[in-house]
C-alpha cells in the first residue's frame, strides 16, 4: 500500500528523495524538466535536460537515451508532444523501471507524478487519504538528519577533555 504522495528516487538520473504524487487518473508518469536539448550519440537519440531545484532537492542535469516521443494529454486534456525516457525508480524498498515523460510542471504542486501505467501489475494499492506509507516524508527525513547531527555533537567529547598534557 502506498499513499497518495510518496518519496521516490531515480538513481539513474541522480535524483534522490523527490516527492511524487501517485496519480491513478494519469496514464503516463511525468517529471518536471526544463532546458530540453535532443542530440545524437552513438547512433541513438538522447536528451539532456535540467530538473530545477525545489525545497526538497537540488537542481541537476541528466542525459539519457530517448525511448519515444508521444502525444500526451496535459492537465487540461490537450495533447502535447513529449519526450519519454525509461529509468529506474525506487519507492520504499521496491524498485523497477518506469516510462517517464518530460513535461513543464512548473505550476504544479509536485515535480513528479506517478501514473497508473507505472504501478500497474505491481500489486500496489493507493490509499487516497494517507501519505508516505512506503517512504519517509522529506520533512521527517530532514528532522531525523538534524536530530542525528545534534545527537552526534552531544556524544562528542569536548575539546578540553580531549587534550592531554605532555608529561
Amino acid at each position: 500500500m502506498v499513499g497518495w504522495r510518496e518519496v521516490v528516487s531515480l538513481p539513474e538520473l541522480g535524483i534522490q528523495d523527490m516527492r511524487a504524487k501517485i496519480d491513478t487518473g494519469a496514464r503516463t508518469s511525468a517529471i518536471h524538466a526544463e532546458d530540453q536539448v535532443t542530440f545524437e550519440k552513438d547512433g541513438t537519440n538522447w536528451v539532456r535536460f535540467r530538473v530545477p531545484a525545489s525545497r526538497y532537492h537540488k537542481s541537476l542535469f541528466a542525459e539519457v537515451p530517448i525511448l519515444d516521443q508521444r502525444d500526451i494529454k496535459n492537465t487540461s486534456g490537450v495533447p502535447e508532444r513529449r519526450i519519454v525516457i525509461r529509468t529506474l525508480m525506487v519507492l520504499g524498498r521496491h524498485h523497477w523501471h518506469i516510462d517517464l515523460s518530460l513535461a513543464n510542471r512548473e505550476k504544479m504542486g509536485f515535480d513528479m507524478i506517478l501514473g497508473r501505467t507505472a504501478i500497474r501489475g505491481r500489486r500496489i494499492v493507493v490509499h487516497p487519504g494517507r501519505s508516505f506509507l512506503a517512504s519517509v516524508s522529506p520533512e521527517k527525513k530532514t528532522r531525523r538528519v538534524q536530530q542525528s547531527e545534534t545527537d552526534t555533537k552531544a556524544r562528542e567529547p569536548t575539546g578540553s577533555s580531549r587534550q592531554r598534557s605532555g608529561t
